[in-house]
């Protein structure tokens, strides 16, 4: 699967994204904004891990000028939620600014009503994370509410909010 957008390209994984994947996720400000299953520090084993199971479905790599820049994921639902999926997305700190994780979510976002038939797709960001806010609500999901004290992060308790688009 590869879906072609304006400066870059949402594709699967390959095994020449090793090198990227393991320089551009090995920044705490990456991590810090993830969930504790993302490695910090992110070496080259950790990238070579991911990628030996990164083939699973709806796990897709960001490219820009032919090369992995990040990365974005649908997590499918199971039981009466099965027509839901959780949004997860990284872009490496030399492509933030430019609008290119706001296209890559709205592909995506299409990708799972149109494709996989999904009708609701949504991100929970920790509050405290205005850039991946602001990705969200110009690719037009909308808050749906806060979740108080949910999450601890770096030993500190965090809120996080849940956005959604639904179909």
């Amino acid at each position: 699967m590869r879906l072609e957008l304006p400066g870059g390209a949402v594709r699967a994984w390959a095994a020449s994204d090793r090198e990227a994947l393991a320089t551009l996720a090995n920044n705490p400000k990456i991590a810090a904004n993830l969930r504790d299953g993302f490695p910090s520090p992110y070496s080259i084993e950790d990238a070579e891990r991911f990628l030996a199971r990164a083939a699973v479905p709806n796990n897709f790599a960001i490219e820009v000028d032919g090369g992995a820049v990040g990365g974005i994921a649908l997590m499918r639902h199971g039981d009466v939620e099965r027509l839901s999926a959780e949004l997860g997305y990284w872009l490496g700190e030399p492509f933030w600014g430019r609008g290119i994780m706001t296209q890559v979510v709205r592909a995506v976002t299409d990708l799972a009503f149109t494709t996989l038939g999904l009708i609701r797709v949504y991100a929970m960001p920790y509050a405290t994370t205005a850039g991946s806010i602001r990705v969200l609500e110009k690719a037009g999901f909308v808050c749906e509410g806060r979740l108080r004290r949910s999450v601890i992060k770096n030993g500190q308790v965090l809120d996080q909010l849940m956005y959604a688009d639904v179909r």
